[in-house]
C-alpha cells in the first residue's frame, strides 16, 4: 500500500486546466482533496467540476474561482444550491438511472475521480461505502483515480469494490463521515407517515428518500411483514424494523434478502449498520434506478415528496418557481417501476402547506416550475389530510381528490380556480 501513498497536495498535481473532475457522492465526498485541488486554483483554468448531491464544504464554488472551476451537478443539494441559483454553477436535469450510461458511453469522459474508499482488506480490496451510486461509473471510466483511504468508510458488499490496482493515487485520512442532522419528526410528518403506511401491503418492496416523512412511514410499519427494500438511498430509519424482522426482503425476485441502495446517508448508525453487513448491497444506480429492475420485484411501492403539485396531479420535484431547488433524481425511475410493478404503488407525499403557511397544493404551478413527474404517471398523492387517488382518473375527479388533501383554508380557492380555469364546479 505505500506505494500507492502521497498527500493529497501532491495527488492533485495531476489536475491540469480543461480537466473533468468528479466528485465522490454524499457523505463521500473526499473533503482533503477537494480542499488541495482549490487551493491549486492560481495553477487551474476551466477545470470542470461534476457530481451529484455532495456533502461538506464546496470552496471550489467561490466567485473568485470563476476562471479556474465550472460547475455541473446533477443534484443540487443545501451545498451548492446557492450558487446555482445565483448562476455560478449549473444544473444538469437528468433522471439518475442515466448518469451511470452518460459516464460509460463517453458522451461525458471523466479524466479525474476524486473518491473516498475504506481501507483495503487483505487482498487488497477496497469499498466505495456508503456510496456507490454514479461514482463506480466514473471510477470505471476515469483516466486518473485519487482515492482518500479513511477508516471511517464502511466496507459494503455490492458492485462498488475497487482494488488498490484500480486507484492511481492514495491519500490517507482519518475523519467522520457526514452525517445528517435528524430532526424529531413532527406532528405533520406523522400524519402525514400513518398514511403511507395504510398504502404499504405486506410482502411489498419499498423505495424512499430520507427526512422527517419517509421516517414517520417507517415509524408504522412495525405490524407489517416481509417488507423488502431497493431503494436508491437509505438512512437510519430502516435499521430498527430489520431488526425486528419486518423487513427481510424474503418476497423480492431481485437479490431475494438483501437491502439494495445506491446509497446511504445519515447518522453514524446507517454507516455501522451497513459496514461489513452481508444484507447489503450497495449497488450502480444503472441497475438500482432501472425501471426494469424495479419493476420484477412484487408490490414496489415508491415513496417520493413534492415541492408542489397542480389540481390535476403535475408534480414539481426540483425547483421554486425559476429557483432550481434539488433535482430530478431517481424519482421518475421509481415511480415508472412501481407502477409497472405487479400490485405496485407509487406515492408522492409532502405537507399541505410550507411551515411558512404557504400553499404547495396549487391550481397550477409557479411561472418555470420544472415537471419531474407528469399527471399520467402520478397514482397517490398524501398530505396530512389523507390520500388522494388520481390514477385512471378525469381531469374533475382529479381536482374533486387534490382539493379534499388541501389545507382546509384552501378549498375555497381552488375550487373557485377549477371554475375559473375549467368552469367545473367541484
Amino acid at each position: 500500500m505505500k506505494a500507492y501513498t502521497t498527500t493529497a497536495e501532491e495527488a492533485v498535481k495531476v489536475i491540469k486546466s480543461g480537466d473533468r473532475v468528479f466528485i465522490h457522492t454524499a457523505a463521500a465526498a473526499p473533503q482533503s482533496l477537494i480542499q488541495a485541488m482549490t487551493n491549486r486554483h492560481h495553477e487551474l483554468r476551466n477545470v470542470e467540476i461534476v457530481s451529484a448531491h455532495t456533502e461538506g464544504e464546496v470552496p471550489y464554488a467561490a466567485e473568485m474561482f470563476s476562471d479556474n472551476f465550472t460547475i455541473n451537478c446533477f443534484f443540487v443539494g443545501h451545498n451548492i444550491r446557492p450558487y446555482v441559483q445565483n448562476g455560478r454553477a449549473h444544473y444538469i436535469p437528468i433522471f439518475l438511472s442515466e448518469i451511470p450510461a452518460l459516464f460509460r458511453s463517453g458522451q461525458m469522459p471523466i479524466d479525474i475521480a476524486l473518491v473516498t474508499v475504506s481501507p483495503p482488506n487483505e487482498k487488497g480490496f477496497c469499498s466505495l461505502g456508503c456510496s456507490v451510486d454514479i461514482s463506480n461509473a466514473a471510477i470505471d471510466t476515469a483516466k486518473y483515480v485519487i482515492a482518500e483511504i479513511n477508516p471511517n468508510m464502511p466496507f459494503v458488499h455490492g458492485n462498488g469494490i475497487i482494488h488498490l490496482s484500480q486507484i492511481h493515487a492514495c491519500v490517507e485520512v482519518d475523519r467522520p463521515l457526514q452525517e445528517m442532522n435528524i430532526k424529531p419528526i413532527t406532528e405533520t410528518e406523522d400524519k402525514i407517515g400513518r398514511h403511507i403506511a395504510n398504502l404499504v401491503d405486506d410482502g411489498a418492496t419499498l423505495q424512499m428518500g430520507i427526512g422527517g416523512i419517509p421516517d414517520a412511514a417507517l415509524s408504522h410499519l412495525t405490524n407489517h411483514k416481509n417488507l423488502g427494500i431497493h431503494t436508491e438511498m437509505c438512512s437510519d430509519g430502516i435499521i430498527d424494523l430489520v431488526k425486528k424482522g419486518v423487513i427481510n426482503g424474503s418476497k423480492k425476485v431481485t437479490e431475494p434478502g438483501k437491502i439494495v441502495s445506491g446509497f446511504a446517508f445519515g447518522t453514524k448508525r446507517i454507516y455501522d449498520f451497513i459496514n461489513q453487513n452481508p444484507i447489503v448491497n450497495m449497488m450502480d444506480v444503472g441497475y438500482v434506478n432501472d425501471t426494469r429492475t424495479i419493476r420484477q420485484n412484487p408490490k414496489v411501492t415508491a415513496i417520493n415528496s413534492a415541492i408542489e403539485i397542480d389540481l390535476y396531479g403535475q408534480v414539481c420535484a426540483d425547483s421554486i418557481g425559476t429557483k432550481h431547488y434539488s433535482g430530478v433524481g431517481g424519482q421518475m425511475d421509481f415511480i415508472r417501476g412501481a407502477t409497472l410493478s405487479e400490485g405496485g404503488k407509487a406515492i408522492l407525499a409532502l405537507p399541505s402547506r410550507t411551515n411558512k403557511g404557504i400553499p404547495r397544493i396549487v391550481p397550477t404551478l409557479k411561472e418555470g416550475a420544472s415537471v419531474v413527474t407528469t399527471r399520467a404517471h402520478v397514482q397517490y398523492i398524501v398530505t396530512e389530510y389523507g390520500i388522494a387517488s388520481l390514477y385512471a382518473k378525469n381531469l374533475k375527479e382529479r381536482a374533486k381528490e387534490m382539493v379534499k388533501i388541501a389545507h382546509p383554508e384552501d378549498h375555497e380557492f381552488l375550487c373557485k380556480k377549477v371554475y375559473e380555469n375549467a368552469k367545473v364546479l367541484i
